[in-house]
C-alpha cells in the first residue's frame, strides 16, 4: 500500500544552478531525483570526520606491515596509492560502520 504524498518543499535556484540538476539527475525527473536526494540526506547520519580519518590511517596501518611482511619493498608509488585509496573511501567506510550503530539504512 502506499502513503500519499501530500506535503511539498520548494526551493529556488538560478538557472546554472538548475542546469547542474538536470545533468546530475541524469534523465530521472527532477522531483524524484530531489525527493531523493533530501530524503537521503535526511537519513544518513553525516560520517564524523575522525571516524573517517581513523578508518584512513587503519587502513594504511593494516597494508603497510602485511606487505612489508611478506618481502615485498614498499614503494612511494605504492604508499601514494595506498593513501589514495584511504582517501577515497575513509567517509564510505565511515558511514558503513556508523549505520548499524544508528539505523540508517534501514529500510
Amino acid at each position: 500500500m502506499t502513503v500519499p504524498r501530500t506535503k511539498g518543499t520548494s526551493t529556488k535556484v538560478t538557472e546554472d544552478e538548475y542546469a547542474m540538476i538536470e545533468r546530475v539527475a541524469a534523465g530521472e525527473t527532477l522531483s524524484e531525483w530531489t525527493r531523493a536526494v533530501l530524503l537521503r540526506a535526511v537519513t544518513t547520519p553525516p560520517a564524523e570526520p575522525a571516524v573517517a580519518e581513523i578508518l584512513a590511517l587503519r587502513t594504511i596501518a593494516l597494508n603497510l606491515p602485511f606487505k612489508i611482511a611478506n618481502g615485498h619493498p614498499v614503494t612511494a608509488d605504492d604508499m601514494r596509492r595506498l593513501i589514495d585509496r584511504a582517501d577515497s573511501d575513509k567517509v564510505r567506510w565511515a558511514h558503513e560502520r556508523l549505520a548499524p550503530a544508528t539505523g540508517a539504512g534501514d529500510e
